[in-house]
């Protein structure tokens, strides 16, 4: 029976990484618990454990006296010399205890500690690795949708997780089996376990999308500065190059538009405008309002907040549908802008 515990430990060790160390104490606990349990807590217990030759066993302790007032807790030099010879004064005699003399009562608790600690071990260990994995993209794969709410149940390949309705990119619609790219926002520990909070709406999933579809992001020769994302519609980019032979928005498009393609094709079609990052906080706000044609930017003094000078033909298009273009503009420089016409 032990021989098919310890071997039944090391699949578990390697098949959910839970370290065998770890679940021994909690058989260690376990067993205390049922001993206990059966003495109405009256007796000292020692589990000792060897895990090289497989072997387990349980002792009563008992102090040795010279005359016993706790049978429970102590036992006479005359019935510990009995058992050894050895035994003196204030020495500890152990009784080996066997486990089938359990009760089915005892039995159950010591179930229930020891499953207890397989699920607090997998609680750890999820947490441990979503906590590694904040603020990063994962990918998942969408396996139930519930119908009520539109929220989507995720396979991360760590765990299940929820990608609440409001954390979806407007107007997206999964099916079970589609492959989706997730961003990693919260993870919290919680009584009844792990709550992860996913999102595909944050401006940090197009971030990591740029970072792992982007080499010369990755190596650092290009820089993304800021971001500004209404999710579903359109994000504004703000892109710097660290090398004056690199040109850092061709890096983020990509021959023939391949890499900014397979960035839209996961973000449904949103709308990305790269633009250069600049010191110069002119012409910088004139590039974070591109498409539209600025003539001129002038700043306000003392205030983060300017005036964007635009012919009569290109306000609409600075301002944007419903002023999305100027208010995305206005989150990419941290300036208020005020968009006039010649």
């Amino acid at each position: 029976m032990n021989t098919e515990f310890f071997n039944a430990l090391d699949a578990l060790e390697k098949e959910k990484g839970i370290p065998k160390d770890y679940m021994l104490e909690k058989l260690k606990a376990a067993l205390l618990s049922a001993y206990k349990h059966e003495s109405k807590g009256l007796e000292n217990m020692e589990v000792v454990i060897n895990p090289e030759k497989k072997d387990i066993k349980v002792y009563s302790v008992k102090n040795v006296v010279e005359e016993v007032a706790d049978p429970d807790t102590e036992i006479s030099l005359a019935d510990a010399k009995a058992i050894s010879k050895k035994h003196k004064l204030g020495d500890v005699c152990r009784f080996e205890l066997k486990t089938k003399d359990f009760g089915r009562i005892s039995a159950q608790t010591a179930k229930q500690v020891f499953v207890q600690g397989i699920r607090e071990a997998e609680r750890n260990m999820i947490i441990h690795e979503y906590e590694s994995k904040k603020e990063e993209v994962v990918s998942a794969t969408v396996i139930k949708i519930d119908p009520t709410n539109g929220n989507a149940i995720v396979d991360t390949g760590t765990s299940e997780a929820v990608l609440l309705r409001s954390e979806q990119i407007p107007g997206e619609s999964f099916e079970v089996g589609d492959h989706i790219k997730v961003f990693v926002m919260e993870v919290k520990n919680e009584v009844k376990g792990p709550i992860v909070t996913l999102s595909r709406t944050h401006f940090g999933l197009v971030k990591r999308l740029f970072e792992l579809e982007v080499p010369e992001i990755q190596d650092g020769t290009v820089v993304i500065r800021g971001i500004s994302r209404e999710a579903g519609s359109r994000t504004k980019i703000a892109v710097e190059s660290r090398d004056e032979n690199v040109d850092p928005v061709g890096a983020c498009i990509g021959n023939r538009g391949n890499r900014i393609g397979g960035i839209v094709n996961e973000l449904r079609g949103e709308k990305i405008d790269i633009i250069p990052y600049s010191e110069n906080p002119e012409e910088y706000i004139k590039a974070a309002l591109s498409p539209a044609d600025v003539k001129n930017v002038v700043l306000a003094d003392g205030e983060r907040s300017c005036r964007a000078i635009v012919s009569p033909e290109q306000l609409s298009l600075a301002i944007g549908r419903e002023g999305q273009n100027a208010r995305l503009a206005a989150r990419l420089t941290g300036y208020k802008i005020d968009i006039k016409t010649v």
